[in-house]
């Protein structure tokens, strides 16, 4: 993987893995994202779904979404997301779906996961010696792995490796990637068209009971 974004050229395809059981907003909120890059100069060429076969895939909360490319049909592409989810569990056994994101990574210029994403990450190889985060209920299953730097951020970068916390930080996430590789200016209008500017406030006292990351404990 080349980890220096590509200058003055459009970004090729952004494609975004889907299986049985994917978290809903780990897919769709980056594809958001990705997808308003696209309108952008310089912004992917195309933004696909991408299963194992083509047929409908029914997500974690019951939403069915339909693959735009199979593994057979997807093209080499510039990045992949690799989104979680309950369905992880069982997709890290999922020898072609390990070897479609180990052999994507190979060219990509970023692969980038959210939440339980990280699990397949780290089965493709990916993982090994790099800074990396997920879903804070999954935080002590991804150090148990023992050859992962975790750090409890919203989302970090190492090198062209980024991973994501849980479901809706995949969009912030996919936003910094923009800025970094397309600049502040570009994910401005994304930001803008998106409408994406999060409240600060915390409802009830859920995120201070001791459960969660640290970098979202409340005093």
């Amino acid at each position: 993987m080349d980890p220096a974004a590509s200058s003055g050229s459009r970004a090729g395809s952004f494609g975004i893995l889907l299986f049985p059981g994917v978290e809903e907003l780990d897919a769709v909120g980056p594809w958001e994202m990705a997808a308003l890059w696209a309108r952008q100069p310089g912004g992917p060429t195309e933004c696909l779904m991408i299963g194992q076969g083509e047929g409908p895939i029914t997500c974690a909360k019951g939403l069915v979404l339909l693959p735009q490319a199979s593994f057979a049909t997807a093209p080499p592409l510039d990045v992949l997301l690799v989104p979680g989810g309950l369905g992880t569990r069982t997709e890290v056994n999922n020898a072609a779906l390990i070897a479609f994101i180990r052999q994507q990574a190979a060219q990509c210029r970023a692969v980038l996961s959210v939440c339980t994403g990280a699990f397949l990450l780290h089965a493709a190889g990916l993982l090994s010696g790099k800074r990396a985060t997920t879903h804070w209920a999954s935080l002590e299953r991804l150090r148990a792995l023992g050859d992962v730097a975790v750090v409890e951020e919203r989302f970090t970068r190492d090198g062209a490796i980024w991973t994501a916390a849980g479901i809706s930080s995949g969009i912030d996430l996919t936003l910094q990637f923009i800025a970094e590789t397309a600049g502040e200016v570009v994910a401005a209008q994304v930001q803008l068209e998106a409408e994406y500017f999060p409240s600060t406030k915390i409802y009830g006292a859920a995120a201070s009971s001791g459960k969660g990351a640290a970098y979202f404990q409340t005093s």
